[in-house]
């Protein structure tokens, strides 16, 4: 059975002191925190509490809506954790689907699986290499099977909270889909390595995770949620920039 992990992938890389693992470290976390998240960014986005990262696969619930299952992953050296963060748009006129576009096969990405694209809802102007600023309206898109990043009135298979699912299609989506950024503190706009919410539009409830684990999905799978109220249990970081020569810039991208 696969698993596809949910993240972005930030297609940015850091200059790091090469003095002593003390100051490369903090120089790190200095620069990592001044990064932007942009439209056409990837990266994972990781649960503060318990360090799980988000991640859905193509298991369906067998309750509540019965749509596809979304889980928190624990924190391993998991390729299957990236997402692409992208506009609905592309700068060039192409279409992002296709192989022959990017000139390379599907087999040709380590994250074939993972990826997931996000979107503004398609009727703003954002596009993509644009920062997102605080109380945005986003939606996620599993890059595999196409779903979105959903939640409704379903309740979740553990605590009974709002269930979230990945459901609809590249043709299929609704206000189900649509996630408000709320960013912790006093930034502006969403950076790396910054404490954020993410609030469903249609539901109120906050994207949420806790140490609750499913018995009968393997890793050590925790379940995720919506709850309406502001717990330390709802706080996600997108975190762990990658890039790497597998992952070949795609036509229209704008770093």
């Amino acid at each position: 059975m696969g698993f596809f992990g949910l993240a972005l992938f930030l297609v940015l890389t850091f200059d790091v002191d090469q003095g002593s693992p003390s100051s490369a470290s903090a120089a790190s976390s200095s620069s990592s925190q001044n990064v932007q998240v942009t439209y056409g960014t990837v990266l994972k986005l990781t649960h503060e509490k318990t360090k799980f990262r988000l991640h859905s696969h193509e298991v369906p619930y067998g309750s509540g809506s019965g749509q596809q299952s979304v889980t928190g992953f624990p924190n391993v050296d998991d390729s299957n954790s990236y997402w692409l963060h992208a506009a609905i748009r592309f700068s060039v006129g192409v279409n992002f689907w296709s192989n022959d576009a990017m000139n390379v096969s599907s087999s040709d990405y380590i994250w074939d699986y993972a990826l997931q694209i996000v979107r503004p809802p398609p009727d703003t102007s954002a596009k993509q290499g644009d920062t997102i600023p605080d109380g945005a309206i986003i939606r996620l898109q599993h890059m595999r099977t196409r779903k979105w990043l959903h939640s409704h009135l379903h309740a979740s298979p553990i605590s009974g909270n709002l269930e979230v699912s990945c459901f609809g299609g590249e043709s299929e989506s609704d206000t189900g889909d649509y996630w408000r950024l709320l960013i912790e503190g006093s930034g502006k706009t969403w950076k790396q390595d910054q404490r954020i919410r993410l609030q469903h539009i249609d539901t109120g409830g906050y994207l949420h995770s806790h140490d609750k684990k499913y018995a009968r999905i393997a890793g050590g799978q925790q379940e995720v949620c919506g709850v309406r109220e502001k717990r330390a249990d709802n706080v996600w970081l997108a975190a762990e920039e990658q890039r790497s020569a597998k992952y070949p810039i795609m036509p229209g991208f704008v770093p």
